[in-house]
């Protein structure tokens, strides 16, 4: 097993990987064009009639937060780094109740469509309804980007293909069926594809599981020793330490990123508007709880794969093969199983890129046809079959523009274009949602300070950390511009988006129209109206 390492996942079959995937989309593309309407309404092309379940909609949340990243990353993250790995696990989790208690109830008693609905109910709903669509189309950008740029990636990996030509194009396909499942199924369709997706990727992780505890006697002790034994940590493998908590800059830049990614989740627009998909807010409720199930289910399995692949691939071989810490799950699949092991994993891998990068499709379609081009230009009086066109429009040039930007980002650091994403989300949404949710006295001053103010400084700190330069992990590894020593900038960019939000209240002129505030609060508590 070990030319795995220098040649790649060589014993694999590209034709097998590839009929395998390829069934996926033929299978799941049906189902769309099936489930999807050919409504011209809104509702239907933006929420699917809030016609499903708590139930469903937690599986299809899932679906949609489980990235490329949450599968392949972690367990890696786990193989290579132990205790530190799983720590990414527990924000998520954490993340999840954060959502369920602050958010979802509120959100969908309140909003429409999208988010710009919330924060924009008792503003001037202009202006705002422009900042809301500027920060969801820089994080869908964004975590696109990391998604498209992952499937260049994986296809190195799984497919056996190592010409940045090839790696193209296969991110052009990707892209493309995205776009497809968009057009032709709407928010109905999409959501079909969430929950196939996620049972698949359950279903996965949990058969790996189990055989893993079989091999070891169904003794996770037993798993872990022999983990630790192959693990160039040793016992550390099990400790604190493994990557963060070296000195004072990374135990900061751990609470940062944790920081950004518990309060991120809550504040993602694609995730935001699967709440519409339910007809009220007890079943968004149920969506939440249900999601926060899968997630526990997922990530106790992906800690059962991290250490397995740690003690029966090896930390080594693992950071040899191509991808590094990626390769961890598809190394184990290929050591267990064997090809069509790998085969399966490797469609589950697509599947989960396009099922996430679809949610974030149709969400910047959304929210760019809804809050600028209705209620901007249209001033709320577009026609509903011209507004789903424009969207449908949208969702074009996003998958044009995430497919170039997918191709340029290819073998470019995909972990921080996630984690950007999410700080981004919390620096620019979190305080504008909770301010418009529960202060009376926030006016659209402090909601374009708050969203504008956390979003500039996000990216600011950003650009000029160590990701980007002056780190030998760097994006640009020959320059040095960095000042801001924390590699994710939530830790002063989310307090300070909070400021901007409060101080922009204070020096802006009070609402006065109490009638919409009042409004907006029994409507959020209750539902009443919505």
């Amino acid at each position: 097993m070990t030319a795995l390492a220098a040649g790649g996942l060589a014993a694999s079959d590209p034709i097998v990987n590839t009929t395998v995937f390829a069934l996926f989309v033929a299978i799941t593309l049906y189902v769309v064009y099936r489930a999807g309407s050919r409504s011209s309404s809104t509702s239907d092309y933006y929420a699917a009639s809030s016609a499903f379940t708590g139930r469903q909609n937690g599986i299809a949340l899932s679906g949609d937060f489980l990235s490329a990243a949450s599968f392949l990353g972690i367990a890696g993250a786990i193989a290579v780094h132990g205790y530190d790995g799983f720590l990414y696990s527990i924000g998520f989790l954490v993340a999840w109740l954060v959502d369920l208690l602050l958010i979802a109830e509120l959100t969908r008693n309140t909003g429409r469509f999208t988010m710009g609905d919330v924060i924009s109910f008792r503003m001037n709903p202009r202006p705002v309804r422009a900042a809301a669509a500027t920060s969801t189309l820089v994080i869908s950008f964004f975590y696109m980007l990391a998604q498209m740029a992952g499937a260049g990636g994986l296809v190195a990996l799984l497919l056996d293909i190592h010409t940045r030509l090839g790696q193209a194009l296969i991110i052009g396909v990707v892209g493309l069926v995205m776009v497809l499942y968009v057009l032709v199924g709407g928010m109905k369709g999409t959501t079909w594809v969430q929950i196939i997706k996620a049972g698949v990727l359950m279903l996965a992780v949990v058969l790996i599981a189990v055989f893993l505890f079989g091999k070891y006697g169904f003794s996770f002790s037993n798993l872990l020793s022999a983990a630790t034994e192959k693990s160039p940590l040793g016992e550390r493998l099990l400790e604190p330490g493994g990557s963060y908590g070296k000195d004072g800059t990374t135990k900061l830049d751990f609470v940062s990123l944790a920081l950004a990614l518990v309060l991120g989740l809550s504040s993602l627009p694609h995730l935001l508007m699967r709440f519409y998909t339910v007809p009220n807010s007890l079943e968004a409720r149920r969506s939440v709880v249900w999601a926060t199930v899968c997630m526990l289910i997922f990530y106790g399995c992906t800690l059962v794969i991290g250490f397995g692949a740690a003690a029966l691939v090896g930390a080594d071989e693992i950071k040899n093969a191509p991808g590094g810490e990626n390769s961890a799950a598809p190394l184990l699949a290929l050591h267990i199983g064997g090809t069509l092991l790998l085969g399966v994993i490797a469609a589950v891998a697509f599947a989960t890129i396009l099922a996430v990068v679809a949610g974030l499709t149709i969400t910047a379609s959304a929210s760019f046809a809804h809050d600028v081009y209705a209620n901007i230009f249209k001033r709320g009086k577009a026609e509903p079959a011209d507004e789903v066109r424009v969207a449908r429009l949208t969702a074009i040039v996003v998958g044009v523009l995430a497919i170039a930007g997918g191709v340029l980002a290819n073998g470019q650091n995909v972990a921080f274009l996630v984690a950007l994403a999410f700080a981004v989300a919390a620096s620019a949404n979190l305080s504008t949602l909770l301010y418009s949710l529960f202060w009376k006295r926030f006016n659209t001053t402090g909601t374009l300070w708050g969203m504008y103010g956390g979003l500039i400084a996000c990216l600011l700190l950003v650009l000029f950390s160590p990701v980007v330069s002056g780190a030998p992990d760097a994006i640009f590894k020959s320059l040095d511009f960095a000042w801001f020593p924390l590699k994710n900038p939530g830790l002063v960019s989310i307090p300070f988006s909070f400021l901007c939000g409060f101080v922009g209240t204070l020096v802006g002129r009070p609402k006065a129209d109490a009638e919409k505030q009042a409004e907006m609060e029994v409507r959020s508590m209750t539902g009443i109206g919505g």
